[in-house]
């Protein structure tokens, strides 16, 4: 059902490449449209093997360290512990998620379902592939944000109306997440590297990139690791927006970084795919 979602709009004749249209690296709204619809219509009937993931973990972690731990350690760079913690659990969230999304249901595509495949022998193009996954991946990460903020907000974590701005941020932490990941999970040819990419990256990242503690806390040798990290990023613009501080760096400085990642991994993802879709 799910690749016939996207080819059934994409094969009804009117959405083929056409004089004045793009052509094969181009992008077709309809077809992206379509690749979004069969990934939401996957999602609904499997929403809940991920639910646990995408809201009640980041909840259990905002009580379990801003209310149990925070109470040992008071104030973090004049806040309380809790309203501290709270936007680095939202960025997380998102990152958790877009990778989570990017994994193995990317390979899994490839290698097991050939979802893609499927896909490639209709009109839809390597780009409207991509660009349907990276939107889907969008509305996962914005929506289970948008919950962890509900119950957040109830403890009275969010403390600036640039708080509104959060969906926009993990919208962006969770694209520069999930378009180098896609792009990995593309090129790779077995499902335990994605071990390798948790170990050596995700969970780096989630320790390391300012989501517990402040990065200032780390030997400065080592802070460069959390600087390359778009977690760190968005940990940043997130504190930002919900507390109403400048961030250490110029947003502006955050925001070109999330989107130069999410452009280089996006083309890295296509040029991956159109790469294995020659098979």
């Amino acid at each position: 059902m799910a690749t016939t979602a996207a080819g059934a709009t994409a094969g009804n004749g009117g959405d083929a490449p056409m004089a004045g249209e793009p052509g094969e690296r181009g992008i077709s709204r309809r077809s992206s449209v379509a690749v979004l619809e069969r990934h939401l219509v996957l999602h609904r009937r499997l929403w809940r093997a991920s639910a646990a993931s995408s809201f009640l973990m980041p909840l259990m972690i905002v009580a379990g360290f801003g209310l149990g731990v925070g109470g040992y350690i008071g104030q973090v760079q004049g806040v309380d512990y809790l309203a501290w913690i709270v936007p680095g659990v939202l960025a997380s969230t998102a990152f958790q998620v877009a990778v989570g999304e990017t994994t193995w249901p990317v390979f899994g595509d490839f290698k097991w379902v050939r979802a893609y495949h499927a896909m490639r022998a209709t009109p839809v193009r390597v780009a409207d592939i991509v660009a349907g996954g990276l939107l889907f991946v969008l509305l996962r990460v914005v929506s289970s944000v948008l919950i962890v903020c509900a119950v957040t907000a109830a403890f009275g974590a969010l403390r600036s109306p640039w708080a509104l701005l959060t969906p926009l941020v993990c919208g962006l932490v969770g694209l520069a997440a999930a378009a180098p990941t896609t792009a990995f999970a593309a090129t790779v040819s077995h499902d335990s590297y994605f071990v390798l990419l948790f170990r050596f990256g995700v969970v780096p990242a989630m320790l390391f990139g300012g989501v517990f503690f402040p990065v200032e806390q780390l030997p400065a040798v080592a802070r460069p690791v959390a600087y390359v990290s778009p977690l760190w990023h968005g940990v940043e613009l997130q504190r930002a927006a919900t507390l109403g501080a400048a961030p250490h760096w110029p947003v502006a400085v955050h925001v070109a970084y999330l989107l130069a990642v999410t452009a280089a991994g996006t083309f890295l993802a296509l040029r991956a795919f159109r790469r294995r879709l020659q098979d």
